[in-house]
């Protein structure tokens, strides 16, 4: 990244900013400016995250928010309720309460003097999330939004539950806000008070996976916040970028073809970051990106942003199996519309361990052959990676070889011409299966001359939920179903001499809970299919081939490693007793702040086991420790969540113990039993 520092506007910052909400919490925002403003009001950027802003994303904030002010905007970093340094408590993500903060805060916003009434929202996951729900309620200020690595989906599209499957990240976020939200506030900031509200926070949290547990179905629950319930009520403009190694791959596309607004949408090679801290790289020069955007949408600059195509996408040529990438090679494509007119699907009908030769779309679909059945060990699903890939530790899904050996498999014959796809992938099955309750995940992989096998796309679907997330019906063992179970999107380029793979499997752990039982799933020949979005090999770019600039920001805040951070991502398997075991830890070591002379460790934990195949024994845990140290003041918060299972219930086993140095001063333990409702 190159750093600059000669700016069009001299800028100041204002640390710690308190803005009243209407039941007298105080919010904590940090805020910059250009120094003209006091003269030129000019117009209010507003990032909105529970991430603490004066220590864990400090770095991040000093890269991006002092560069845009010093294009000409109020850039302003607001802590939720609850966490950092603002009021009150953080009891749970997306609420009514945080919805309504945002729109006092935009509101507060406008009316000061050094702003010129209008206001942008930017930010990448929550942040992304709260400005497209914010957008949804309609300020009068708001004219734009810029999101990055969001879902317009709770329930369907978040890491809750992938096809109505329970997944694993619903655990390991969950763990990351239980500790979050239960962190102290700084003392040199809201004095001393500081105490009375960290123990507001500790006494009036719970885990939040028990509030996710409980909403197993796709309620009002999910539809709150929930944006693809009501696309009209976005009526601002959307810039929306994403990642194909992100979880959160799916919600740009839909959004370009459901909002009736100006709209942008940049979906890169990249895991969960922001663009312009693109991993893996290509990374790109988003915050120019994002000044051309506010110029155009909040100061009225007629800069040509919205000429071109409506979607530029990274299409990633093929590349070995690897949990990381610096790089993925390929070339940025673009599409003037979404759907796109380049696109066409095209239908293979799935027989003997083959992909066949596309089906004529007008072709009636013969009854179904001969039935394939696969029963999948627990073992499947241990090279997936994780749900969001952040890149660090690796994360990515590993060679498929392995987790082909517990799945139906279906190949192409080598390719003799290069196939590219850009969009969602999507498997219809005729099937039936021998349980009540079964799970079914398929993965598209690029298989390459020597075999090795790159998972390109994938996707889950709980088979109760096949025709309704609402309304689940268990299974009639035995009986015929069809189901269609959607992929992630993704932009891949399929070279010669390569095959294409589809892999069925009915466990895929630990990235998603297993169903109650193992089950029989029995596929019929023919009469399945897969569609791919095939877009032609010499359909033009659209684009020139560097449509970016570089990736440029401010320089960042100064910060000290003071002790060393870890990463580990360990598949284990004990042979004697059949236990295996995933484990992750994400240890960030302790960092110094060097203006603030703060010193702040985290450190995560996950864990997830199971014995053999027995689909009641997988269990998943998270430990959290949080450090905050200063002078004489050391507070440091310790939790950990474990979610086990039976054939009929789930299990949480929670702790939350803080202490101030070695002194514990707050513990609570939960225990608690929620029902399974066909999962």
């Amino acid at each position: 990244m190159r750093y600059v520092t000669n700016l069009p506007y001299e800028t100041k910052e204002e640390e710690h900013v308190t803005i009243p909400m209407s039941d007298g919490v105080r919010l904590s925002a940090h805020i910059w400016r250009p120094t003209s403003s006091d003269q030129e009001p000019v117009p209010a950027v507003l990032e909105y995250i529970p991430y603490r802003k004066r220590d864990l994303t400090a770095v991040r904030d000093s890269i991006h928010h002092p560069y845009l002010a010093g294009h000409g905007y109020a850039c302003v970093r607001v802590d939720l309720r609850g966490t950092g340094d603002s009021e009150g408590v953080l009891r749970d993500e997306y609420l009514e309460r945080e919805q309504a903060d945002a729109e006092e805060v935009l509101a507060w916003l406008a009316e000061q003097p050094w702003c010129d009434g209008g206001t942008g929202m930017m930010g990448i996951s929550w942040g992304a999330f709260a400005a497209l729900q914010v957008a949804a309620r309609r300020p009068p200020s708001l004219k734009a939004i810029a999101i990055a690595s969001f879902t317009d989906d709770r329930h369907a599209d978040d890491m809750h539950y992938m096809g109505g499957a329970l997944l694993s990240d619903n655990l390991a976020e969950a763990g990351t806000m239980f500790a979050y939200g239960t962190c102290p506030p700084d003392p040199s900031v809201v004095g001393d008070r500081w105490r009375e509200m960290w123990h507001e926070r500790l006494e009036n949290t719970e885990p939040w996976v028990l509030q996710w547990l409980r909403h197993q179905r796709r309620d009002d629950y999910w539809r709150h916040a929930s944006v693809c319930e009501d696309y009209s009520s976005v009526r601002c403009p959307v810039l929306a970028s994403s990642g194909w190694a992100d979880g959160y791959s799916n919600a740009v596309t839909r959004l370009l073809g459901h909002l009736d607004v100006p709209r942008k949408g940049l979906i890169g090679p990249w895991s969960h970051k922001f663009p312009h801290l693109g991993e893996p790289g290509p990374a790109i020069g988003y915050l120019q990106e994002l000044v051309r955007w506010w110029d155009h949408w909040l100061k009225g600059v007629d800069n040509g942003v919205m000429d071109g195509p409506m979607l530029q996408a990274w299409m990633q040529d093929s590349v070995p199996p690897s949990t990381s990438y610096e790089e993925r090679p390929g070339r940025w494509v673009g599409e003037p519309d979404w759907p796109s007119p380049h696109i066409r699907p095209v239908t293979h009908p799935l027989t003997r361990h083959t992909i066949g030769p596309p089906r004529d779309a007008a072709a009636e679909a013969p009854e179904g052959g001969e039935a394939m059945a696969v029963r999948s060990p627990l073992s499947v699903g241990q090279f997936a990676g994780k749900w969001a890939s952040y890149n660090a530790p690796p994360d990515l899904p590993y060679d498929q070889r392995e987790e082909d050996g517990g799945s139906l498999v279906f190949d192409t014959e080598p390719l003799t011409e290069p196939v590219e796809i850009l969009g969602s992938p999507s498997v219809e099955l005729d099937l039936s299966v021998s349980e009540p309750v079964a799970l079914v995940a398929a993965r598209l992989s690029d298989v390459s001359p020597d075999g090795a096998a790159t998972r390109v796309s994938y996707g889950i679907l709980n088979l109760t939920r096949r025709d309704s997330t609402e309304s689940p019906e268990p299974l009639e063992p035995g009986r015929r179903y069809r189901a269609t179970l959607p992929l992630n999107g993704v932009a891949q380029a399929f070279p010669p001499g390569h095959r294409i793979r589809l892999s069925l499997s009915t466990s895929y752990w630990p990235l998603a809970w297993p169903a109650p039982k193992p089950a029989l799933l029995s596929v019929h020949e023919h009469s399945s299919t897969l569609t791919l979005p095939v877009r032609p090999v010499d359909e033009p770019d659209e684009v020139p081939s560097s449509p970016f600039g570089e990736p440029e920001g401010t320089p960042p805040l100064a910060m000290t490693q003071v002790t060393p951070p870890e990463e580990r991502w360990e598949v284990k398997r004990d042979l004697i007793d059949y236990r295996s075991e995933l484990d992750i830890v994400k240890d960030r070591g302790t960092v110094r702040f060097e203006d603030i002379g703060l010193e702040a460790g985290r450190r995560a934990h996950e864990r997830y086991t199971a014995v053999a195949d027995d689909f009641t024994s997988v269990g998943g845990e998270t430990t959290w420790t949080m450090r905050f140290r200063r002078d004489d003041w050391d507070a440091r918060v310790v939790t950990h969540t474990r979610l086990t299972c039976d054939e009929t219930d789930f299990f949480v086993d929670a702790t939350l113990d803080a202490y101030e140095a070695d002194r514990r001063v707050f513990s609570r333990t939960w225990n608690e039993k929620v029902p399974r409702d066909l999962l």
